[in-house]
């Protein structure tokens, strides 16, 4: 028998169907990864508290705050808000007024960043606990000023909640609804 037998059919298919599946599931694990890295630094949050004005704000985990930008953070630990918030709240969300090096004075209840009022202070909250007003002076390195227009805010004018600084920071929010 001089002659070739010719290929079975399975030996003369195309090798490129099997490239494009495996090129598919590489890019596919690919693209997996960076929708894992960018979940990672965002989230969408819901708001439920009256402090802002968005019930819906996109988290960016790791840029600096700046002025007027609205932060998410872990409040501190304290009676008073375990009392109001539970032994584990959730994030806080408020609008950054002081940065680092600014100068927080108060009058009376009242509490202004470089000379502009920013903030009123209760005396007690709405179930009659006693308030502590807030930190005065320069603002640390690392710490912001935060508060709220809303006059049941709790915030920064609060010695409760104070400074709040680097650590206890999640990101800055976009507001989006």
């Amino acid at each position: 028998m001089c002659a070739a037998e010719p290929s079975s059919p399975a030996r003369l298919r195309p090798v490129w169907p099997r490239l494009a599946l495996a090129a598919t599931i590489g890019a596919g694990a690919l693209a997996l990864g960076q929708l894992s890295a960018f979940a990672k630094g965002h989230a969408l949050l819901v708001n439920a508290s009256p402090s802002l004005p968005h019930w819906a704000i996109w988290l960016e985990r790791g840029p600096v705050p700046r002025r007027g930008e609205i932060v998410l953070f872990d409040p501190p630990r304290s009676a008073l808000l375990e009392a109001h918030f539970g032994k584990d709240p959730a994030p806080f969300g408020k609008r950054v007024y002081g940065m680092p090096g600014d100068l927080v004075t108060r009058q009376g209840n009242r509490f202004f960043v470089n000379g502009h009022l920013v903030a009123v202070a209760k005396p007690r909250t709405r179930r009659g606990e006693p308030l502590r007003a807030g930190p005065t002076g320069r603002i640390p390195a690392g710490c912001y000023f935060v508060a709220t227009d809303h006059p049941e805010g709790f915030d920064s004018r609060y010695a409760a909640i104070g400074w709040i600084c680097r650590d206890r920071l999640i990101g800055v929010g976009r507001s989006i609804l």
